[in-house]
């Protein structure tokens, strides 16, 4: 029998890797791609899925950037149907009935780099549709963990305006997360906003009466392209700079937005390692 062949769990911790639980709380779960040379505080970059939960294929989309960029890829799963079965949005508003799922995303953060030397300090986020409204979220409560932040074509958006009700905006964010929004963190986080030209459908986003709906959301704009342009305002008045993408020929698909992400998060890595970060 051959002695050259690694072990299963060597074998099967390199690549695309199979699907973990969360030793945080095994409700949740994620799988990596890891590139087979990865240095010493290897770039993370996290992609969260949106309501369709196809985290697979995310993870899957940057294999090749992965590897061009030694980073890890991290990509997590939150189920739908979390204490109620009919359940779809439940990570979207970062809270739901006492999970915290920015908890839950930094926990698997640190339990990879207990395996991996990775950078677990400061990471790259992205997320589309449901997980642009996640990753801009976090970015409101955690900037100091985000290297860089991709917010892609979210259908509902939380302006930075404390005189409007959480989501809408941060009215009692302080109260509800335990910690005030620290803008001068937020201005540091170099920012993408990315969609489709096309990205102009609004049966989805435009749904009064359900779960995932506060009136005044329609104030922010018809399509996702619109309430991604409030948003880009929003963050300007408040001093953060924002690179701002529109795809041509692109509906709401995730994939086809995918090279503009890359470009962003391969700038932004290659800087930080010109610094010495």
């Amino acid at each position: 029998m051959s002695t050259d062949r690694p072990s299963t769990a060597a074998f099967w911790s390199r690549g695309r890797t199979p699907v973990f639980a969360s030793q945080y709380d095994q409700r949740f779960s994620y799988c990596l791609y890891v590139p087979e040379d990865l240095g010493p505080r290897a770039p993370l970059v996290v992609v969260q899925h949106g309501t369709e939960r196809n985290f697979l294929l995310y993870r899957d989309h940057l294999r090749s950037f992965a590897d061009e960029h030694g980073a890890l890829v991290l990509a997590p799963l939150f189920p739908a149907g979390i204490d109620d079965p009919a359940d779809l949005h439940n990570f979207k508003f970062l809270e739901y009935r006492g999970i915290r799922f920015d908890r839950v995303l930094l926990a698997m953060a640190e339990e990879v780099a207990q395996r991996y030397p990775i950078d677990p300090e400061r990471f790259y986020l992205h997320g589309f549709s449901g997980g642009g409204q996640f990753a801009h979220r976090f970015g409101y409560l955690h900037p100091e963990r985000l290297a860089g932040l991709s917010i892609g074509a979210p259908g509902r958006i939380t302006r930075l305006d404390d005189t409007l009700p959480w989501w809408l905006g941060t009215a009692g964010f302080e109260k509800r997360f335990g910690r005030a929004i620290d803008l001068d963190a937020l201005r540091r986080v170099p920012v993408l906003m990315v969609a489709g030209e096309d990205d102009v459908e609004t049966w989805e986003i435009t749904n009064p009466g359900e779960p995932n709906w506060m009136d005044g959301a329609e104030k922010t704009g018809a399509t996702r392209v619109e309430r991604l342009r409030t948003l880009e305002r929003d963050f300007l008045a408040h001093g953060v700079e924002v690179r701002f993408v529109l795809v041509p020929g692109v509906a709401h698909q995730a994939s086809p937005v995918l090279p503009v992400v890359r470009e962003f998060f391969g700038e932004l890595i290659a800087a930080r390692r010109g610094e010495g970060a």
